[in-house]
């Protein structure tokens, strides 16, 4: 019985040697932290975009031939159907001028043989082979006009013209690229969204996007959304019209774009930066009784700075926003500052 305090007052003294000799007692961590509450979340996320013509157009020929009359100013503005480039016809001009001599021709006899017809010095099929010729005739001639309007190559709706690939004197094939065409009075804007926005995004939908050589905002309104997703970035492309477009944007500039998705009420949401990305689940650290708990959470759509909590916490619980790599389980924390 008389052992019993010394040997108390001897393992005392030798817990204090310990503390000593590790530095002493374990001191808490520094951390900022985070009172968790509900309000409304506007889901709003950016991705890049290309600016495109409505339309574009490689301008080529139908049929082969020499160039005979170019008329292709680049950079310039044509009206539908103006003629830019003409093939050398003069055969088809000749096979022409033969058919319609061989149709008057024609069309005499028909005349001739319809008069022998009605009073009966000849039959109906000699009539019908001459009438027959006749129009077999006609159908050559359109044939061969249609043949000559290839040898004419004509916008197709009105832009403005890229760079001549040809020269005047140039022999062309159908698979000659003569120029390009653009139709730029409209714009449409394209890019890609990750296929999980698949059930919210919809035709009619606005979009914001930004030119970096302008500090401009244009709007475009979403009118097509591609149906299939792409297996290689798993992402839907669509594609809207831009509203109102003017001089300063133009095809193939780049463009940043901030789609609005959705609006949600009462919705839990902290910062991101108190997330904790794992291999399989995501943590944060609550603040509970002066030490460190970790919680798994599942996380919804998110913004620029915060992220949608769907379960893991609930309002009032506080959790650090700094201080986090450092932070152990039960380990003591000291908040320096709780935002709200």
């Amino acid at each position: 019985m008389l052992l019993l305090p010394l040997t108390f007052v001897y393992c005392k003294n030798e817990s204090k040697k310990d503390f000593k000799a590790f530095g002493g007692p374990p001191k808490s961590s520094k951390a900022d932290g985070y009172v968790v509450s509900s309000g409304t979340f506007s889901e709003q996320i950016q991705v890049p975009g290309s600016v495109l013509a409505y339309e574009t157009t490689d301008i080529q020929s139908e049929t082969s031939g020499k160039i005979v009359s170019l008329n292709i100013r680049e950079g310039s503005f044509y009206p539908k159907g103006t003629l830019i480039a003409k093939i050398n016809d003069d055969d088809l001009q000749a096979k022409l001028s033969k058919l319609k001599i061989q149709l008057q021709i024609a069309q005499a006899q028909v005349k001739r043989q319809a008069e022998l017809l009605k009073i009966n010095a000849i039959g109906q099929q000699e009539f019908d082979a001459v009438d027959l010729n006749f129009k077999s005739l006609q159908s050559d001639i359109e044939i061969l006009k249609t043949e000559i309007r290839k040898t004419e190559i004509r916008t197709p709706y009105a832009g403005v013209l890229g760079f001549k690939m040809i020269s005047p004197g140039a022999y062309i094939s159908p698979q000659t690229k003569i120029t390009t065409i653009s139709q730029t009075d409209k714009l449409k804007l394209e890019f890609a969204l990750p296929e999980r926005y698949l059930p919210v995004i919809r035709n009619g939908i606005i979009v914001n996007l930004k030119l970096d050589s302008s500090r401009k905002v244009y709007k475009a309104k979403i009118y097509a959304i591609e149906p299939i997703i792409s297996q290689d970035s798993r992402s839907l492309n669509v594609r809207a019209e831009i509203i109102h477009p003017d001089k300063f944007i133009q095809p193939g500039m780049f463009a940043s774009v901030d789609v609005g998705l959705s609006d949600k009420n009462n919705v839990i949401k902290i910062p991101s930066q108190a997330i904790i990305a794992q291999a399989r689940d995501k943590k944060v650290v609550v603040y509970k009784g002066g030490k460190a708990e970790f919680k798994t959470v599942v996380t919804g759509i998110r913004d620029a700075s915060n992220v949608e909590i769907i379960e893991g916490l609930t309002v009032g619980d506080t959790i650090l926003i700094t201080g986090i790599l450092t932070a152990k389980p039960d380990s003591k924390i000291e908040l320096t500052s709780v935002k709200n």
